[in-house]
């Protein structure tokens, strides 16, 4: 394995990973599987925005069980404030990562932080997960488990009959999928980092984060897997009474069963895929269901990922950030809420906050804000009063303005400002093509490949060989491997990566949206991938990761249908590259980065047209990328004209 690819794969385990990073730099910090527990960056990296100081003092009833109404009880931990008024408003946090997690560090300054401001707040773990009983498996029931962990909250005595709902990653996935739902008692959200809750919604088949244009999310699925991913949990017995329950809960550890640590740079490049969790020695988890059934398979109608048609009631602040594998999801998820709507109070109070961090961190912004190799200024937002203020608006009835600002904010990378707007795309965005170009040579950094806003007059071919037993490297990536912003000219240096550069820009361009590569592409293989990547060339020639994406080419017609190509024909690919926002000034130049692999970002496909999961041999792909008149090859940037957003004025805190 290359030494990035090893990186990123002890980065995402939360190991020490000393000498790596393109430039040999120590990744600030890290974490394994659950996003709530991160550690902190260095004190000295910058002033943190502190949590409000609390009015009240917490108390915790432990390992209260909760009945759903097929009678399996999940285990919860409740927080109340002691001597805040008699009826409380709750918020729920729903985690498959262990509740006894939030008792220390610093998802338990986030509780106590709510608790403190006069708010219960209600902890459990998942259907199956440590102390909760039932079967656990992917998404499974969150729509009705979280309508009746909502309505029993609501129902308390203590309670005001308000709940809002709370967290990151897997926690804001359970938000959204619950959210059709429509328990009466849901009266706000905050999902952070929901990206994995859409399925064939605008045939996106994001189900759980593990697919990507067809193509399977390996490094964090299999991380996510090794680490999160059992059935099979130690916890104290179902059948005694509550009282004896709490009781032994609060001398025992529940935890899975069997799990010994796992190398995954030893299992990483093993095939086939199909046993990577047997060599992981985690045999009952949901990675082979997940690798066995095609996209459009009936089997994921059990779960509540978006088909499209689902309707929403309750306002909604997303949160996420642009070094995150699912933000476009979550935009589309905003976008959604406010189309899809039954009341006007829902319909109008939708909001959304993109940061430039990697995933789950907006909340620990430092200054300088630096996300791997990138300087982005001062990034920090005061995300505590925001959620404290939106709680307070939607949970206790206060009037305080909250919904007045944009409602869309982001930080505008490379101005390194924040920005707003009310709509996404930004209202007067030109979707642009920036169209390949080259005399026929555009493999690497070293090639003829250009990018330009005219159309190609003259017909040419870039061709590559594509060898799955030698990946192009995942130079940066989101959730499951070393997430940062770094230069890809290792990368690009490959002869087997297609390199189409602009000139040097006469005047800044903002390019803030979501963003598309259409290609037109031939092989000599049945089936190949085709990778797409934008990056920030600096004028020293530092080439900064901006976004990437995938396409599987069997699925260039849908991810409901399979279709196998044949030599000698050329098809149209268009692939998704999620959304940025990313200013690029004068003399920077836009790059456009193909090729047929990141690894392990992506699962390497083996070009034989089978199933790719229960293979071991492959095929080397010829692969062509053509650009003419008839095949126009480009790039869709959305540009923003100045003016359509507005800049941001927030308070910084104290140094």
């Amino acid at each position: 394995m290359t030494r990035a690819t090893t990186c990123f794969l002890r980065i995402f385990l939360g190991l020490v990973a000393a000498g790596c990073g393109p430039e040999g730099a120590e990744a600030p910090y890290a974490r394994a599987g659950n996003p709530e527990a991160g550690a902190e960056a260095p004190a000295d990296e910058g002033a943190l925005f502190p949590m409000p100081e609390a009015r009240y003092d917490a108390r915790v009833e432990q390992a209260v069980r909760v009945p759903m109404r097929d009678g399996v009880r999940m285990s919860t931990d409740l927080y109340l404030p002691v001597g805040a008024p008699e009826l409380l408003p709750s918020i729920l946090i729903r985690t498959p990562y262990d509740k006894g997690g939030f008792r220390s560090g610093y998802a338990a300054d986030v509780v106590r932080m709510f608790v403190g401001q006069g708010y219960a707040v209600a902890v459990q773990d998942k259907r199956g997960r440590f102390e909760s009983e039932g079967v656990y498996s992917l998404a499974v029931r969150e729509d009705v488990d979280g309508y009746d962990a909502v309505e029993w909250l609501a129902a308390q005595p203590w309670s005001n009959g308000r709940v809002g709902t709370y967290g990151c990653s897997d926690l804001g996935d359970a938000q959204v999928w619950m959210a059709p739902a429509r328990p009466p008692a849901l009266a706000a959200m905050i999902p952070q980092a929901s990206g994995s809750a859409v399925g064939p919604a605008d045939n996106i088949y994001r189900y759980f984060g593990t697919f990507a244009g067809g193509a399977f999310n390996l490094a964090a699925a299999a991380g996510w897997m090794v680490g999160n991913g059992t059935k099979v949990f130690l916890r104290p017995p179902s059948h005694v009474s509550d009282e004896e329950f709490r009781r032994i809960a609060s001398h025992f550890s529940p935890g899975p069963v069997n799990a010994p640590e796992v190398d995954l740079d030893e299992i990483i490049p093993t095939l086939p895929l199909i046993d990577m969790m047997t060599k992981a020695n985690r045999p009952h988890t949901d990675w082979e269901s997940i690798l066995t059934h095609d996209l459009a398979d009936p089997w994921w109608d059990q779960f509540p990922y978006y088909k499209g048609d689902e309707r929403i009631d309750v306002p909604s602040l997303f949160i996420n950030s642009w070094h995150d594998f699912g933000v476009n999801e979550t935009l589309w998820q905003f976008n959604h809420f406010r189309e899809h709507a039954v009341s006007s109070t829902a319909r109008e109070n939708q909001f959304v906050v993109i940061s430039p961090v990697p995933h789950c961190d907006s909340e620990r912004i430092r200054a300088p804000t630096v996300i791997g190799e990138r300087d982005l200024g001062d990034a920090r937002y005061d995300f505590w009063t925001l959620y404290l203020r939106w709680y307070d608006r939607w949970l206790k009835g206060e009037d305080n303005g909250v919904t007045d600002m944009p409602r869309v904010q982001y930080y505008l990378m490379g101005r390194n400002e924040w920005r707003g707007a009310d709509a996404w795309p930004m209202p007067g965005t030109e979707f642009t093509r920036y169209y390949l170009s080259s005399g026929g040579a555009a493999n690497s950094l070293y090639g003829d490949g250009v990018l330009s806003m005219a159309a190609p007059r003259a017909a040419a071919v870039d061709r590559f060989t594509y060898d799955p037993g030698s990946p192009a490297p995942s130079m940066s990536g989101s959730y499951g491997m070393e997430e940062g912003f770094y230069d890809q000219r290792p990368v690009e240096a490959r002869d087997d990566v297609l390199v189409y550069t602009s000139p040097p820009l006469a005047a800044g361009v903002e390019v803030t949206g979501p963003i598309t590569a259409t290609l037109y592409v031939s092989s000599d293989a049945r089936d190949t991938d085709f990778t797409a990547k934008l990056v920030d060339v600096q004028p020293d020639g530092t080439a900064f990761f901006l976004q990437e994406g995938v396409l599987r080419a069997r699925y260039r017609e849908g991810f409901d249908r399979k279709v196998f190509m044949e030599e000698g024909e050329v098809y149209e690919l268009t692939i998704s590259l999620d959304a940025t926002s990313n200013y690029f000034p004068a003399e920077h130049r836009i790059r456009l980065e193909v090729s047929s692999s990141s690894f392990p970002r992506f699962d390497r496909n083996l070009n034989t047209g089978g199933n790719n999961y229960d293979e071991t041999e492959w095929v080397v792909a010829r692969n062509a990328v053509h650009h003419s008149p008839e095949y126009p090859s480009h790039l869709l940037l959305p540009i923003v004209p100045d003016g359509a957003s507005h800049l941001l004025e927030l308070r910084q805190p104290n140094r």
